[in-house]
């Protein structure tokens, strides 16, 4: 198998797989990222045990320069997110979105503080280095620039999209596809220079930071 579609048949995998988990087995918080730590780490593993083409290591490469560019665009992303919950709570209805989380994943107002601390620091670092990192950098070394744009950014979209099934309504949830589809194009690009994820982890991080909040403030409402 080329290079490339063993890389785009591991993402493929991963999100399917995940999306099942999320979907229709629907497990606690806990378990669900112990599955997705063994799909998003061990799958990029395989491939490059399976293709000594592929290296990871650079992937995770330290990079100081452009740090506080990384943080202000995080800065400027955390408040694009905050501005747009509270320009549209008014539109649309997200009262809802606290008992399903509760529901699907066991995710309450008791341990939420302890799961946000994972999704800004832990579980942002894993999707960089799955999406960014295995699908965009690796995978452009292997495809063309454009493919390895779309397909980033569009499983990344995708991935999210089928684990938030049933949290909006249909509206939202098109408004989330564009927005994490255009998020993803971002990441890509902030990360393209250097070759590595490091600065996508810091907005990526700030992304969740204002999400978070988000959450904070639905589960004291």
């Amino acid at each position: 198998m080329k290079t490339k579609w063993r890389i785009a048949a591991a993402v493929l995998a991963g999100c399917a797989v995940m999306s099942y988990v999320d979907g229709v087995m629907q497990p606690g918080y806990v378990a669900k990222s112990f599955v997705k730590l063994a799909l998003f780490i061990g799958l990029p593993l395989l491939c490059a045990g399976a293709d000594g083409e592929i290296g990871l290591r650079r992937l995770l490469r330290a990079d100081r320069r452009g740090v506080l560019n990384a943080l202000l665009l995080g800065a400027a992303v955390y408040a694009v997110v905050i501005c747009a919950y509270f320009a549209l709570r008014g539109a649309f209805d997200f009262s809802g979105l606290t008992g399903t989380l509760t529901g699907q994943t066991g995710v309450t107002r008791g341990n939420f503080l302890f799961v946000a601390l994972y999704i800004s620091f832990v579980n942002s670092l894993l999707e960089e280095f799955f999406f960014r990192g295995f699908a965009f950098l690796t995978l452009r070394r292997f495809a063309s620039r454009r493919f390895a744009y779309a397909f980033s950014s569009l499983t990344f979209a995708a991935y999210h999209i089928a684990m938030m099934r049933g949290w909006f309504s249909a509206w939202v949830t098109l408004l989330a596809l564009l927005g994490l589809t255009a998020g993803g194009l971002i990441f890509d690009r902030v990360d393209e220079a250097e070759d590595n994820i490091f600065r996508s982890w810091l907005v990526h991080m700030f992304a969740n930071f204002a999400t978070n909040t988000v959450g904070f403030i639905l589960f004291a409402a």
